[in-house]
């Protein structure tokens, strides 16, 4: 009996109370049981009761609290306790119930499962409890043999575990789909690569601190070989371009893998393979674990489906942009091979409009389309006849306006566009002959009225002009053009840009060495 009358009946167990055995604190090795109850009695005979109890293959690990407020800050400690098993009437009539609205609302805990013990039934009728209050059981301790309370938490422990699986499974699931979504963005190998490393270890959820003193991993091209990514131990591996510089085991692991052409699951590691359609492939290999839980490999395969597909796009992508650059420097080239001049023109232009662009602040998508851009601003050339195009003196009044109109026939072959790099470049073409001063063609457009792109692109052009040999002059000294951009600084050319253009003479001079034929 216990001090308020109330019996509890265990009638397999004659046994005294004992000591509790003490169980390793490894949430993989044990179920945590709060008890709740301000009998001691109680606490003790449960713990006896339920002391050689197992479920699979983990023991329990006791927590006791002699009131609803002691519960609260254990269940706030400890929001992994599998199992509450609460008295209702304690410090006052209805802590017990007060506990499990703290414990489902405050504490939004929905996964552990709560049992209600009652030796006073009256004070918590089973009906108005079950439906009013978010419980799992509800029991007078008067029913709760030994048997029956070792039904219950095996009841109540299967449940709580496919609960986890179940919430593992979305939690595991939702990151699948926000890694996914992420990845797709990434438009280059190196960036997709660091991306699927970061996102694989997220989505396994390790502890941040083990990602990289315990995970590590890399990504790799199969065809030109080449590390893409790495973290971990081999983060000082992303120069390397040869297999034989990699650790023997990664090696044959690597080996194995592109032989047989598929991916391969070890205890402790994961080699993924992922064979693109235009013919390379990409190989990550990740190692660290102790062991991979079949849950977990149940989301990378999902994982590494959409990681295929982004590899995939990202192939797709670079075929795609390569394949317009060599028709964007093509049609360049065509324009300047009509005036007799060297293709290598537009490659320069593009590399002096990136550097400004840099320079200058633009972000790194504009960089891009200007970078891809600025090498179709003559393109309008090609409708001008070519005894004007090729004239080595000086032009008629009539000859310089049919050469003005090039800048809007460029603009008339390329504005019909909806790419943004097309139309960058019929902006480009239009006005890259308008004046910072507004005393330029076509349009007579000034300061910010001209495109930030035309203007850079207007001092590419004309410093290549300047120091290249053309059929209407001869190179320029140095000297001689720099002298012009100071002098034309405000006037022809943005100031600011000829700054900048000025401060950094010594990169233009690189870019058009590495650029020329000799």
């Amino acid at each position: 009996m216990t001090e308020n009358g109330e019996e509890l009946l265990f009638s397999d167990d004659e046994e005294t109370p004992q000591e509790e055995q003490d169980v390793p604190e490894q949430s993989n090795k044990i179920w945590k049981v709060l008890i709740v109850d301000d009998d001691e009695e109680v606490h003790s005979i449960t713990t006896l009761v339920l002391k050689n109890f197992s479920y699979d293959g983990k023991g329990i690990k006791f927590l006791h609290a002699y009131s609803a407020e002691e519960a609260k800050k254990l269940m706030a400690r400890n929001p992994d306790t599998a199992v509450l098993l609460l008295d209702v009437v304690m410090e006052s009539q209805d802590a017990g119930l007060a506990l499990v609205e703290y414990v489902r609302k405050t504490l939004n805990n929905p996964f552990v499962r709560i049992i209600l013990r009652t030796g006073q039934p009256g004070q918590a009728p089973e009906e108005s409890v079950i439906v009013d209050y978010d419980i799992n059981d509800y029991k007078e301790k008067t029913e709760l043999s030994s048997q029956k309370l070792f039904t219950v938490m095996v009841s109540s422990l299967r449940t709580y575990r496919d609960i986890l699986t179940i919430e593992a499974n979305r939690k595991g699931l939702k990151r699948i789909i926000d890694a996914s979504a992420n990845l797709f963005e990434l438009r280059s190998l190196k960036n997709l690569a660091s991306g699927v490393l970061t996102q694989l270890v997220s989505i396994l959820h390790m502890d941040p601190n083990a990602i990289v003193c315990e995970t590590s991993g890399f990504a790799a091209t199969t065809e030109k070989f080449e590390v893409l990514a790495a973290t971990g131990k081999f983060e000082e591996m992303t120069e390397i371009n040869t297999k034989e510089a990699l650790p023997e085991d990664v090696r044959n692991d690597l080996k194995e893998a592109i032989a047989q052409k598929q991916t391969m699951y070890f205890p402790d590691r994961y080699v993924g393979y992922f064979q693109s359609d235009v013919g390379s492939a990409i190989v990550i290999y990740s190692e660290g674990w102790n062991e991979l839980s079949e849950l977990n490999k149940y989301l990378i395969e999902i994982f590494c489906t959409n990681v295929h597909v982004a590899f995939e796009n990202t192939h797709l992508n670079l075929e795609i942009e390569e394949t317009q650059k060599e028709i964007i420097y093509t049609l360049g080239e065509i324009a300047e091979a009509r005036s007799e001049e060297t293709g290598l023109h537009v490659k320069r232009v593009s590399e002096y409009s990136r550097f400004l662009g840099e320079k200058y602040g633009l972000n790194p998508s504009q960089i891009e389309i200007l970078r891809m851009a600025s090498p179709m601003h003559d393109v309008g050339k090609v409708a001008i006849p070519d005894n004007i195009l090729n004239n080595p003196g000086p032009l008629s009044d009539g000859e310089f306006e049919t050469m003005k109109n090039h800048a809007e026939l460029g603009f008339g072959m390329l504005g019909s566009s909806g790419r943004k790099i097309m139309k960058a470049a019929a902006i480009i073409a239009v006005q890259h002959h308008e004046k910072f001063n507004g005393s330029g063609y076509p349009n007579g457009l000034k300061g910010d009225e001209i495109h930030i792109f035309a203007r850079i692109t207007a001092i590419a052009d004309v410093f290549d002009a300047l120091c290249t040999d053309r059929v209407y002059h001869k190179a320029y000294d140095m000297p001689e053009i720099l002298a012009y951009f100071k002098n034309e600084r405000g006037k022809h050319f943005d100031p600011e840009l000829v700054d900048i253009f000025l401060n950094n003479i010594d990169e233009f001079l690189r870019i058009k060495k590495t650029f020329s034929h000799t």
